[in-house]
């Protein structure tokens, strides 16, 4: 809340999407951003514990995950993935 900038936890889809629109706008987010449905599947789907790092390829396969964080982030492998991944959508 360093901002003073603080939203209720949304109820709806609908909610939900304009709350993270807002984020994205506000802080000018340029990467593509994707949002979990109000049900959080994919949160349920994905959720490492501790945290991890993952990247998701076009097809939906999971083509980077990372050692158990924070100490098992690999920003190098991380890169490399985002790289191998973009580079295939571009072909």
């Amino acid at each position: 809340m360093r901002d003073g900038v603080q939203y209720r936890s949304p109820r709806t889809d609908g909610e939900r999407t304009a709350t993270a629109s807002a984020c994205v706008r506000n802080l000018g987010i340029h990467i593509p951003a994707v949002l979990d449905g109000i049900e959080n599947r994919t949160e349920r789907a994905y959720t490492g514990w501790p945290d991890r790092l993952y990247v998701v390829a076009t097809d939906g396969r999971v083509a980077f995950k990372t050692a158990p964080g924070p100490y098992g982030f690999s920003t190098k492998g991380l890169e490399q993935a985002l790289a191998r991944v973009t580079s295939q959508r571009n072909l």
